[in-house]
């Protein structure tokens, strides 16, 4: 399916003409025998009407099940976008690296595009009534897995790193975890392969008052309401990083309102992991309950009262993890001293994206040093790879047969722990479906049932058994991914609006990256990109309200996301230039227009207001240079706001007067993410309140009277 929105994949050259937008296998995982259907978005940027020939580059394994429609030649006008489909088949199980290139008339390759697939082996489709029952293997000890529980079916953007990273996709396609049909496939997968429970990340939406949870949906919704519950145990993580909404407002909190859920909504299911009768709750930063309850000392005593709760509770005591990834001995003996029992790894850290050698010996070094420092037990965890969200810092993966060596030494290293310590019945892996930082070990296009397979073999002492690797295609059951489907529907509709070739004159055209004016009629679900170079962004809850000139943007929550492109990671300067207007003086850490995020705090650019003043940003580091202006942002008036960076000073203009600057020698730092107008991001608390308008994006630094001739009205052209 075309999906306009994708980020580039693939193409020759700093600033392609044509562009793949899309290039996708349609079925989640294929098998051998079935024939499967490719399909290639290609968008002509070029400025003209150009001729084109699409063309699979197949190998061995794979053939064309039918001739391509018209030889694969096309004529594109300019901005146009045209969708290609061939059908594929595959004779025998493998993996396979299908390449689409698109070739002028020259015959020139103008954009290639690769795509990393696991052809299943063969298997009839059947009808049973329901999923075959699992048939669980075990370990000598308990294998539990990380769940990372984002994948809910109104979130769609959790999956962007997903779209620029095909290989990622899952069996269940782009799911909706709440449907309990989805936790019977994942149980079956899991307990056929050697994993006992899950661990998922429990998060708290508000401390102090009753509770409430973010994405809850994949425990209360869909594993507490499957078929399979069963089979299949669970824990939580309580994923407590956020200060001040996702922790504890002091000992009564804790006691009183979180512990007796806990105890009542898991810790007392029969699924609940318990050792030796106590359940057990992994902590995602212990060290944070200091500050939510005062001291060590508190911390320490009120977990002493969580053990006494849950012995009256039934249980024979409570089992407490603290996460910790580092070797530094003064965290440990921290942890220790609050009372932890056990400290454990969400995933390890493995600088300088590594081959898989260097990754396995680092991830047991971790192992066998924590083990000699012997200042609190661990349980031990192992994983597979890493990517960050956002493709940052270091980057590595493990193919299934180096997860297995891994795996056989980090057994070893579990049967060698005295039997007196938890870390000696159970292992960790990380992860089941962190799908958007890169650690994933369910069944996905890339590998297949490869890491399942090698968890089992390795694990369990059982030979991989194809017959269980089931998909729900197999048996003639889903697809589970109905509301991303409709999504995409929408964004297809969006997409040549998005790309359309839109000139609105007026401004300095020197250097000019994007124009967003809002000027499109009030039922366009986009924003144009007025400056030509079809940088138009996705209307995510915004509204449109009279401008300074024209249409404007009404910034009351939502906003307009603009997707990355390369023409973003200006290298010269930068400046942004825009008109507000507010009624609401004093706003502070609010932003009109953003593209420094979480997982890129270091890159990109910002323009908004702090303590009431209008800030400039582009960091150097993790959120620095923030350039506040001297004066405030004043209420009921038509304001021009510009802020200008040449690669040495950074300077604040309001109304065309300079009100600040600020010493920052360095180039702006690339980033790979979104720009959003009006907000930090779509959604997010940090929205500027008021009326936004005639955004320009420039890159390089205006000169002084460049912007003197912006704010004192320049005449701004219609189109």
């Amino acid at each position: 399916m075309f999906v306009p929105c994708l980020l580039l994949l693939g193409t020759i050259g700093a600033a392609p003409p044509i562009v793949v937008r899309d290039f996708d296998c349609r079925t989640p995982l294929p098998r051998a025998g079935r024939e499967v259907i490719f399909s290639a978005a290609i968008e002509n940027d070029s400025g003209g009407a150009v001729d084109l020939r699409a063309r699979l580059v197949l190998p061995p394994l794979l053939r064309l099940a039918a001739d391509p429609p018209e030889g694969d030649a096309f004529r594109l006008g300019d901005g146009e976008q045209t969708e290609r489909r061939w059908r594929v088949q595959a004779d025998a199980a493998g993996p396979a690296e299908p390449r689409l290139e698109v070739a002028n008339a020259a015959g020139d390759v103008v954009a290639a595009v690769p795509m990393h697939l696991d052809f299943l082996p063969p298997l009839p489709i059947t009808h049973p009534d329901y999923i075959p029952e699992p048939r669980p293997v075990h370990a000598p000890f308990l294998v539990g897995a990380h769940d990372c529980p984002l994948w809910e079916a109104d979130k769609f953007d959790m999956w962007t790193q997903i779209l620029k990273h095909r290989e990622r996709t899952p069996a269940l396609g782009f799911y909706g975890q709440e449907n309990p049909e989805v936790a019977d496939w994942e149980t079956k997968w899991a307990v056929e392969h050697g994993i006992d429970f899950f661990i998922y990340c429990w998060y708290r939406d508000g401390q102090g008052k009753l509770v409430k949870q973010h994405f809850g949906s994949a425990l209360h919704d869909s594993l507490f309401k499957s078929r399979f519950k069963s089979l299949m145990k669970f824990t939580i993580m309580w994923e407590n990083q956020s200060r001040g909404t996702a922790g504890v407002s002091d000992e009564h909190d804790l006691l009183d309102t979180l512990l007796p859920f806990w105890i009542d909504n898991y810790f007392k299911r029969p699924e609940y992991v318990k050792v030796d009768n106590k359940p057990v709750l992994f902590i995602y930063r212990p060290e944070f309950l200091v500050q939510d309850l005062g001291s060590e000392a508190n911390v320490a005593r009120a977990f002493d009262k969580m053990r006494a709760a849950c012995r009256a509770a039934g249980f024979d005591g409570l089992w407490l993890l603290g996460e910790y990834r580092g070797l530094d001995a003064n965290q440990l003996q921290l942890l220790k001293r609050l009372g932890l029992d056990c400290s454990f790894a969400y995933c390890w850290y493995v600088g300088g994206s590594p081959q898989p050698q260097a990754a396995i010996d680092t991830q047991m070094g971790y192992l066998d040093k924590t083990r000699q420092l012997n200042i609190l037990p661990q349980v031990a965890t192992l994983s597979e790879g890493w990517s960050g969200w956002h493709d940052e810092g270091s980057i590595w993966r493990l193919p299934p047969a180096d997860w297995e060596r891994l795996l056989r030494r980090g057994r070893a290293f579990v049967e060698s722990t005295p039997k007196d310590q938890l870390g000696s019945r159970m292992l960790l892996l990380d992860n089941w479906n962190e799908w958007g930082e890169g650690h994933y070990l369910a069944p996905h296009r890339q590998y297949g049932f490869g890491y399942l397979d090698a968890t089992r073999r390795a694990l369990t002492d059982h030979e991989p058994d194809a017959s269980l690797n089931l998909l729900p295609e197999d048996i003639g059951r889903g697809p589970y991914d109905a509301a991303f489907r409709a999504h995409r529907a929408a964004l297809e509709a969006e997409g040549a609006l998005l790309h359309r070739r839109v000139l609105k004159s007026g401004v300095p055209a020197d250097g000019l990256v994007a124009w967003w004016a809002f000027d499109e009629s009030p039922d366009t679900p986009v924003a144009f990109d007025w400056s030509g170079h079809r940088h138009g962004g996705r209307l995510r809850g915004a509204k449109r309200a009279p401008g300074h000139d024209g249409g404007g943007l009404l910034c009351d929550g939502g906003a307009v996301v603009v997707d990355s492109d390369d023409a973003f990671n200006v290298k010269a300067g930068v400046s942004i230039a825009c008109w507000v207007k507010t009624d609401q003086a004093g706003q502070g850490n609010t932003w009109m227009v953003n593209r420094v995020y979480a997982g890129g705090t270091d890159t990109g650019y910002r323009l908004g207001v702090l303590a009431g003043a209008p800030c400039f940003e582009v960091p150097f580091t993790s959120f620095s240079h923030h350039l506040s202006a001297d004066v405030l942002l004043p209420a009921g008036k038509w304001t021009h706001l510009c802020g200008t960076f040449d690669g040495q000073v950074i300077r604040i203009y309001v109304d065309g007067v300079e009100h600040g600057q600020m010493a920052r020698p360095g180039p702006v730092h690339a980033s790979d993410l979104p720009i959003t107008l009006g907000s930090y991001e779509a959604g997010h608390a940090a929205y500027f309140r008021g009326v936004l308008d005639e955004v320009l994006l420039y890159g390089r630094a205006l000169t002084p009277a460049e912007v003197q001739g912006l704010a004192a009205g320049q005449a701004l052209a219609k189109p």
